[in-house]
């Protein structure tokens, strides 16, 4: 947990010097992120494509949806 004596200290700091410690902990942070990719393993990404249960129920919702919105 972060104390309450660092917050004070991070408010009282200048305009400038907050937005460096912010692009600061954002570089250290996307640099972890990087750590979760391996190179060389593939990873599944789901896709909509040939996703055609998925678009028969979307497409039953949205006209579900027009017969109430015009009832």
């Amino acid at each position: 947990m972060v104390s309450s004596e660092l917050i004070s200290t991070l408010r009282e700091l200048s305009r400038a010097d907050q937005l460096y410690i912010m692009q600061l902990l954002i570089s250290e942070l996307a640099q972890k992120e990087t750590d979760l990719i391996k190179p060389d393993r593939a990873y599944p990404v789901w896709s909509p494509y040939d996703a055609v249960e998925a678009a028969d129920t979307m497409l039953k919702v949205l006209q579900a949806a027009k017969t109430q919105n015009h009832a």
